[in-house]
């Protein structure tokens, strides 16, 4: 018999699209929770634009950047510029416990699905808001991905080379730092409800969330005036930091020697080499005053050894070292397969491929990812007709009027690469 799943039986109405708030739905769906996606055909999810596409097909249903984070949800296509789609949009949110939105602030009201809104069809609605800047002030309108939300959050600032200009951070960071927290406020509003019978509205801003993971750098200059810069691959206080070239084509290697303990244990690792005797060498301080000279150094031993190698040397001396991981290397890592990180789903388009498993394990209520990601409007007829509890006649009148959209409805696809 199956296990029950922490979160079976909770109901989400998921109005979230490209990145942040699809994580977390996915996240919750993992674990139990019944998640409705809600899209238009008119105006297709951001993600469905962005490859990498199967074969290198650009199709509607083909971006794996999309289907990653729509595991183990019913998507459903519905046009909440239209009146009765608002209607629907209502009927969705009185099925829910839970609404999740990350559109530009005053978007969801002007459909009448703000919370203020939904907490008058459900008093006791827990509902997210996540979006770049919070749902009020003087920027709160302002509309951007979590590149903009890494850059304004003070991350691009500091990295890359300080010769160079700052780089654009490519991975919408805050959007995939975000969700942890907002998982955390949710589970808590979970338990204020059962405590209370009360509902909520979280207001998160991404920017926020981003700035945390830089509080000693916002404290340095709080206290000592002092702001943070690009330093490359190196650290203000440790010397060797950085990341070191091995055999092979484009090989790397981390290396982190955080203390005199870990530089003893380095020395003896690469065979106390005679360079490391002399007194520039000697004390962190001496190596960050010559850390161009010991970074050459250091390079010339890691380029005799394969990554794995010199790896393997560094840890079992106990100084931390990393291999800098291709998508080809995580693919095949031997510890995230022992973990079952990767989950094979069959999805209608792209057939068979992976999804990632949640980080954590729970022991008495395991994670469940049943679905593949949902092809535009795939889950319409179960959703409306078993969820909401329309006929077939109503079904095919909302469809007729363009209420719930079709491929009809879909404009000029124009893939994003």
């Amino acid at each position: 018999m199956a296990k029950k799943q922490v979160l079976e039986g909770l109901k989400i109405a998921d109005f979230t699209w490209v990145i942040v708030g699809p994580a977390i739905t996915a996240e919750l769906a993992a674990f139990g929770a019944e998640v409705v996606h809600v899209e238009c055909h008119r105006y297709p999810e951001t993600n469905r634009v962005v490859g990498p596409f199967k074969d290198n097909k650009v199709t509607i249903d083909s971006s794996g950047y999309f289907t990653m984070l729509q595991h183990s949800k019913y998507g459903i296509s519905l046009d909440l510029g239209k009146p009765k789609g608002q209607e629907i949009g209502r009927k969705l949110v009185k099925w829910a416990d839970i609404v999740c939105e990350n559109m530009i602030p005053g978007t969801m009201a002007r459909w009448g699905l703000d919370y203020n809104g939904c907490k008058k069809l459900k008093e006791d609605i827990i509902y997210l808001s996540i979006c770049q800047f919070g749902q009020e002030g003087p920027l709160a309108r302002f509309a951007g991905y979590g590149q903009i939300g890494a850059a304004y959050g003070g991350f691009s600032y500091i990295l890359g080379h300080p010769d160079q200009a700052p780089p654009q951070v490519h991975n919408n960071y805050p959007d995939f730092i975000s969700p942890p927290y907002m998982i955390s406020a949710l589970l808590a509003a979970l338990l204020h409800r059962r405590k209370t019978g009360k509902g909520v509205h979280i207001d998160a801003a991404q920017v926020e969330v981003g700035t945390t993971f830089l509080e000693p750098a916002i404290m340095d200059y709080m206290v000592n005036g002092r702001i943070a810069s690009r330093l490359g691959n190196r650290h203000p206080n440790v010397a060797p930091h950085g990341v070191y070239p091995c055999r092979g084509h484009d090989r790397w290697l981390a290396i982190a020697v955080s203390n005199e303990e870990e530089w003893q244990a380095f020395v003896r690792a690469i065979g106390e080499p005679d360079w490391c005797q002399q007194p520039k060498f000697c004390s962190v301080i001496s190596r960050k005053a010559n850390e161009d000279e010991l970074d050459i150094l250091v390079a010339r031993w890691t380029s005799n050894y394969t990554p794995e190698q010199a790896m393997q040397l560094l840890q079992d001396a106990g100084v931390p070292a990393g291999i800098v991981a291709t998508g080809e290397d995580l693919a095949n890592d031997p510890q995230l397969q022992y973990r079952k990180h990767y989950i094979f789903l069959e999805h209608k388009v792209i057939g068979k491929h992976a999804y990632l498993a949640p980080v954590y394990r729970l022991s008495k209520t395991p994670h469940h990812m049943w679905k593949a990601a949902p092809c535009l409007g795939e889950d319409n007829l179960y959703v409306y007709k078993e969820v909401l509890g329309f006929s077939e006649d109503q079904i095919s009148d909302l469809m007729a009027e363009s209420v719930i959209t079709t491929e009809a409805d879909l404009k000029a696809f124009r893939p994003y690469r």
